[in-house]
């Protein structure tokens, strides 16, 4: 018999489990880690969202299977969102399927279009469910670049006329996890192009749709016109109002891509529970300040963070979007490398963050840092990460 069984063989030890191993047994024993690794919201999700789930779980005919593509009230609910927020006109019929959290939806497309074979072209670095989804499926990754300058276009022309066989799927995923970067509606445009003149699948990740800052609200791909011939777009509830466990998340766009979704799906599950639909469907039909409350409580942590860890003497651009900031490591201690740099700051600062390999090979010299700690928090981070620096012999601006 073999040692492995064939998909296993093809998943690496994920890096980041090993940080967070760390990170439980520095608990366990005690430690305060003040933990900026995961992106895991602290904030909790709106009353009123919290009120309906009790209600409807209360009523006896709420527990049993659901639908797996989402109760029709929620892909309505959805619908209206893509409406009010992008002037996306959606079919809650055809053209909307609700997933548990986007993540499982981006692999079970992945299982439902890709044959053993195929070549997809995901970001580097990127969150790993966007090349790991599809390599569980059979499929071979091509890399491109995840900064969306010239050298991306460039990355995507080389890919098509020298990959056998030619790829037929692109991933995005702009606010991007981990790097935070952001792109217009004119990068969209040109893509939708692109994929029109070289028949490939567009699959865009909107995860962090809500959370951008300084004014500057991200665009969806689906505001191009004629752009669902060819993509679907992810979005999630997770961090738009914090209800990370609940698993709630949604694809839209081309139709014919929603069907095969569907379908998978209906083998695979019988849909969130009921109550959590409802709930969800409250969410995103109730008031919206919540949304814009929690947008600028991130805007305001990361000022908080970029301003006191540049006076601890790490310099971390600030991000236009998501709840992430995609840092160079100092540069006295860039030979480390991103893993050995993230168990120093656990062990040594007490404070988690994710080491930027473990987001693709061209991570290697970031990590990722997670604003899910309150101000106070961040700036006992940077205080803690200070100490360390000056510990290493490294040069830290005055106090």
């Amino acid at each position: 018999m073999e040692d492995e069984f064939y998909r296993i063989k093809r998943l690496p030890p994920y890096v980041i489990a090993e940080v967070n191993a760390m990170r439980h047994a520095a608990r366990q024993a005690g430690k305060d880690i003040i933990d900026l690794g995961m992106g895991n919201p602290d904030l909790p999700p709106p009353a009123h969202v919290i009120d309906k789930l009790c209600e409807v779980a209360r009523k006896e005919d709420a527990h049993g299977y659901s639908a797996s593509s989402g109760i029709p009230g929620i892909r309505k609910a959805q619908a209206n969102y893509y409406g009010r927020r992008f002037n996306v006109d959606l079919d809650p019929e055809t053209e909307v399927v609700m997933t548990m959290g986007s993540k499982e939806g981006l692999a079970s497309l992945a299982t439902a279009i890709t044959a053993p074979g195929d070549v997809v072209l995901a970001p580097n670095p990127s969150y790993p469910i966007h090349t790991f989804g599809f390599i569980i499926a059979g499929a071979t990754i091509r890399s491109v670049p995840t900064t969306p300058d010239e050298r991306y276009w460039e990355s995507l022309n080389r890919a098509m006329a020298f990959t056998v066989p030619r790829p037929s799927i692109l991933i995005v995923n702009y606010p991007s996890n981990p790097t935070a970067e952001t792109v217009d509606l004119a990068f969209y445009e040109r893509l939708v192009a692109w994929a029109k003149e070289n028949k490939v699948w567009i699959l865009s990740d909107l995860a962090y749709s809500e959370l951008y800052f300084d004014g500057n609200p991200t665009r969806s791909i689906l505001e191009v016109p004629g752009a669902k011939d060819v993509a679907v777009e992810f979005t999630s509830m997770s961090k738009t109002f914090s209800m990370a466990g609940w698993r709630v998340g949604f694809a839209v766009g081309n139709p014919k891509l929603i069907a095969a979704l569907k379908r998978v799906k209906s083998y695979l599950d019988y849909g969130a529970f009921t109550p959590i639909q409802a709930a969800a469907c409250a969410a995103l039909n109730g008031p919206q300040d919540i949304v814009e409350k929690n947008r600028n409580l991130y805007q305001k942590r990361r000022d908080v963070m970029v301003e006191a860890f540049g006076r601890a003497g790490w310099d971390i651009p600030s991000p236009k979007a998501s709840m992430f900031a995609w840092a160079p490591l100092p540069p006295a201690l860039k030979e480390m490398g991103s893993l050995e740099f993230s168990k120093q700051l656990l062990t040594h600062a007490e404070v988690a963050v994710a080491p930027g390999v473990g987001y693709g090979e061209d991570g290697e010299g970031f990590v990722r840092i997670a604003m899910v700690e309150n101000e106070q928090r961040l700036r006992q981070a940077a205080r803690n990460i200070k100490r360390y620096l000056v510990s290493m012999g490294v040069n830290t601006p005055a106090a």
